[in-house]
């Protein structure tokens, strides 16, 4: 799930690491897409310091979340139908319609969440902001990332430029799913493609929207056992 799809689970959540600690685990790949930390592991090694132990568990949520997801009948029925949507729009370049249809489903789902007012984007905003630096230093410290400096400068802009709030139009989705795709592959889809690519994003959407609360509704009950 992407970043407001994880912030759902813990929108009542007043504890700023906690709503930290859910989106976390994407904010790192996103800054450093070679990092690979695993604080799950090693737990003792936050223990006693509430903002550390509160971030973990965060961190925890979002591997709990992203679980449930991704074996869910819902995301393979969902991604097969979207993937037949867009396969044409990229048949003749690299980019392999399986991995859109996976993320674009992730990102439409924040989309409709921002639509049907089930989360507030400026109050996810917040809480970033009033995270204590010196605490997220330490945990990622006790992770075992050593420098933080590109971490850091990824994470002040994507608070500045309330990005998220973009997902509101769905062509600013295709804009956003290109740029992912251009870290891995050289090409990137032609305007035509974009403006295809929002046409099956729109007939998509009308799919998704009768049930996609289903979703959310299975996770969260999975999560209180």
């Amino acid at each position: 799930m992407n970043f407001l799809s994880h912030y759902y689970f813990d929108r009542s959540n007043q504890d700023a690491n906690v709503v930290m600690g859910t989106v976390l685990p994407d904010l790192i790949k996103n800054a450093l897409k070679d990092a690979n930390l695993y604080p799950q592991k090693n737990e003792f090694l936050f223990k006693g310091n509430p903002d550390e132990e509160n971030l973990l568990t965060g961190w925890k949520r979002h591997l709990a979340v992203d679980l449930h997801f991704h074996s869910s009948a819902f995301f393979f029925e969902k991604t097969a139908i979207l993937k037949q949507l867009i396969k044409p729009i990229v048949e003749n370049t690299p980019i392999r319609p399986s991995f859109l249809a996976h993320i674009g489903l992730e990102l439409l789902l924040d989309h409709l969440l921002i639509e049907c007012n089930l989360i507030q984007v400026n109050q996810f905003y917040d809480h970033l902001i009033a995270i204590k630096k010196e605490s997220l230093t330490d945990f990622l410290e006790h992770c075992g990332l050593k420098d933080q400096s590109v971490f850091f400068k990824f994470l002040d802009s994507f608070i500045s430029s309330k990005y998220l709030l973009s997902y509101q139009k769905i062509d600013n989705i295709s804009y956003a799913l290109n740029r992912i795709c251009m870290r891995l592959w050289p090409e990137t889809l032609s305007e035509k493609q974009l403006q295809q690519l929002t046409f099956e994003l729109v007939v998509f959407k009308e799919v998704l929207q009768k049930d996609f609360m289903v979703i959310f509704e299975e996770i969260e009950e999975k999560l209180k056992g």
